[in-house]
């Protein structure tokens, strides 16, 4: 899928801060790695996917590349108007090669909402963006939602579930106030199914979508689940999706909860509660894998797959952005090593943040990761925080080698572990049969 949808050289495009978008012919669109202005090549650049959103991004200077003069620019007017630049939050299934090209105004300038900002431009026929399509799947492709089945799915689950809070939380919540696609696929009886089950975390990550100190100065994405479900209310909705739907998988662990290994008794009981009605379909757990011994545990109880999510592969990178409690690096690992020792799927939820990602110290110690566990699979999933903060945060603006580029990862991590799947989603993992 490398280098597919190729545009022309693509124009700067900017807002006008009131709901309005032009490109500026006279300049091209640049992406940045890291800190670094990055004039993309072809191959990196394709048309804006369906179901992507275009942001507006205030008190912030605009980055573009002068063709004549070969020099980068700074655009905070153009024809007497103030502009401001834009970037790109792209469909799932598609992973970000560079972020947006700007710069703060000043060190005071306000912290951005926790989305993905990728590069954005106007190319010969209409939007383009600085993207990879990296899974196949079409599970949360944009024509694959009618807003009407959904609605008709929505009402049909509370009526067969009147008395379920898990149900009514996905429904109300995920589906009818956030559109969360896993929600919607388990009203439309498919694919994916959400199970969350824990309000609290043992880890404070910094752009954590569902929990932020007022001290931040940025909000939640969404609203944390409130309660912890029954095992009964875990199994009277998860068995019949199993099964039942196409592709059938249930996953602990959303957006909308904290930790799930923090209910390890309720994660232990469902799974075991689960496998006892049907052997069909993947149980999956998207963890940030703490407790080495709880996972041992599920294990034993059926769990299929687990999904370590990674801010960073190297421990004091890790330690700042996920700011773990009772918990550490070593604790991960030695989870990632258990579940290898009890042969299930392995996946890494790896967060791609162009510049460090594939930065050669970061390179090593994911690549010590892979060749150690063998593991099975690299969820490619875009970073949603503003790009400054994180550089901030884990002091990236120090002098450091520059980075190969997110293709050129991808290359990498082909040639040095080739069994690795390169994805953006859960794979179901068991034959369709009861």
């Amino acid at each position: 899928m490398i280098g597919q949808n190729k545009v022309h050289m693509p124009f700067l495009m900017v807002s006008d801060g009131q709901g309005k978008l032009f490109d500026i012919s006279e300049l091209y669109m640049l992406g940045m790695s890291l800190n670094r202005p990055v004039l993309p090549d072809m191959d990196e650049v394709i048309a804006l996917p369906p179901g992507s959103n275009i942001f507006h991004l205030p008190d912030r200077i605009a980055l573009g590349y002068d063709p004549k003069k070969d020099e980068i620019v700074e655009i905070e007017r153009y024809r007497g108007r103030r502009v401001y630049p834009v970037a790109a939050f792209v469909a799932p299934a598609y992973t970000q090669l560079y972020r947006a090209a700007f710069i703060r105004q000043d060190e005071n300038t306000v912290r951005l909402p926790l989305y993905a900002y990728t590069a954005a431009g106007w190319g010969a026929e209409g939007f383009v963006t600085t993207a990879v399509r990296v899974d196949d799947d079409c599970r949360q492709d944009f024509d694959r939602f009618d807003e009407g089945a959904i609605e008709k799915g929505a009402e049909k689950v509370l009526a067969t579930y009147p008395n379920n809070r898990l149900v009514s939380h996905l429904v109300e919540n995920c589906v009818r106030c956030y559109g969360c696609p896993a929600a919607r696929n388990f009203v439309l009886g498919r694919w994916e199914c959400p199970v969350p089950t824990s309000p609290s975390c043992n880890a404070r990550c910094v752009g954590c979508i569902s929990h932020q100190p007022a001290t931040s100065g940025v909000v939640a994405s969404q609203h944390r689940l409130s309660f912890v479900p029954t095992v009964d209310e875990i199994v009277e909705y998860t068995v019949p999706h199993l099964q039942t739907a196409p592709s059938a998988i249930i996953s602990f662990g959303q957006g909308c909860e904290g930790e799930p290994l923090l209910q390890p008794d309720l994660l232990e009981q469902s799974i075991a509660a689960i496998r006892s009605q049907t052997k069909r379909g993947t149980i999956n757990l998207n963890s940030n894998a703490s407790k080495p011994k709880v996972i041992d545990k599920l294990c034993r109880a059926g769990l299929d797959s687990l999904r370590v999510s990674l801010s960073s592969a190297q421990p004091d990178l890790y330690r700042q952005y996920y700011q773990p409690v009772g918990y550490s690096f070593s604790d991960v690992v030695e989870s990632i090593r258990v579940a290898r020792e009890n042969g299930i799927w392995i996946s890494l939820n790896y967060f791609i943040f162009p510049g460090l990602t594939d930065q050669e110290a970061e390179m090593r110690a994911l690549f010590d990761l892979l060749l150690r566990f063998r593991i099975d699979m690299i969820q490619m999933r875009n970073l949603n925080m503003d790009p400054d903060w994180m550089i901030d945060l884990l002091r990236l603006d120090v002098e450091v080698p520059p980075a190969i580029g997110i293709l050129n990862w991808m290359r990498r991590v082909e040639s040095v572990a080739p069994w690795v799947r390169l994805g953006y989603f859960n794979p179901p993992l068991k034959a369709e049969s009861n």
